[in-house]
């Protein structure tokens, strides 16, 4: 797996652009792309800006790891941030430029890069923010590093990260999903569909090196074609986190298709979505 391969998986698949009926289908309307896009993502994970309001943004200098449609990064400006923002996309930067522009949101930069060779620096920021972004970066050491880099020595590093202990990984992907692939591949539903992706997957693959949970994750949390991604508890994350010490951590968001478990009020222990905050470990400790 390479950096390529992701960012052009994700150039070519916006997060959550498919969710609303996609930018395209807009002809050119941002601004109500941005609107649905937006109250379908605080409306299914309202936990986030839950999370935000207890963020002290006011004043900092902050950096978002990541992108997508621009909706985290709107909220955290509208929470007093001084932010910038960073994604290896161009699709992501334009879509991001164009919402602060219609909003008239200030910023202190947008750019294209990657987190593996972040063009700031050192010791630029005193919030490093990443929403769902840094599971899918393989070379995850060098990220760390280069966030320790350009992070301030009293800054904090924010991220959510894929939870292993949830219900959605041990439950839903481990077990049902693969058993409904094994139905699926009986059955050959159309290929251009989610499930007849799975399968045309599975058939060019091998059924059961495509079931094994080593690739079967990847493909199991943002679509059937996504290169790359990987579930964390506490010890994996200090495992690839090396230069920063864990300060506090928790779950949100009970998800688990296809089962019914929104409801479950169980998001602390078996939540999808791993919050964790960490402070750098000073350069001389290191």
């Amino acid at each position: 797996m390479n950096e390529s391969d992701i960012q052009d998986f994700w150039n070519r698949n916006p997060c959550g652009d498919w969710q609303v009926g996609g930018l395209e289908q807009r002809r050119g309307d941002y601004e109500a792309f941005f609107t649905d896009y937006d109250k379908f993502r605080y409306t299914k994970e309202a936990h986030i800006l839950r999370c935000l309001d207890n963020i002290d943004f006011e004043g900092k200098q902050v950096l978002e790891i990541g992108l997508g449609q621009g909706a985290d990064s709107e909220q955290i400006v509208k929470r007093g941030a001084l932010w910038s923002g960073l994604d290896l996309t161009a699709e992501s930067v334009a879509r991001v430029q164009t919402r602060f522009s219609l909003r008239q949101l200030p910023y202190q930069s947008i750019k294209r890069g990657s987190i593996l060779q972040a063009p700031f620096e050192d010791n630029s920021f005193d919030i490093v923010f990443s929403h769902g972004v840094l599971h899918h970066v393989p070379d995850i050491l060098s990220a760390q590093r280069e966030i320790h880099r350009i992070l301030k020595p009293d800054g904090e590093l924010i991220v959510m990260l894929y939870a292993k202990w949830s219900l959605n990984y041990l439950i839903s992907i481990s077990i049902v999903r693969r058993l409904g692939l094994l139905a699926l591949y009986l059955m050959n539903p159309e290929s251009n569909s989610i499930y007849g992706q799975h399968v045309a997957n599975a058939r060019a693959m091998g059924l059961f090196r495509y079931l094994d949970m080593d690739n079967f994750i990847h493909r199991n949390t943002d679509g059937p074609l996504n290169p790359y991604a990987k579930v964390y508890d506490l010890q994996e994350v200090e495992k690839d986190f090396p230069d920063f010490k864990i300060i506090r951590s928790y779950k949100q968001f009970m998800h688990a298709p296809p089962l019914p478990v929104q409801r479950l009020p169980l998001e602390q222990a078996l939540g999808w979505h791993l919050w964790v905050h960490m402070l750098p470990i000073k350069s001389d400790s290191v």
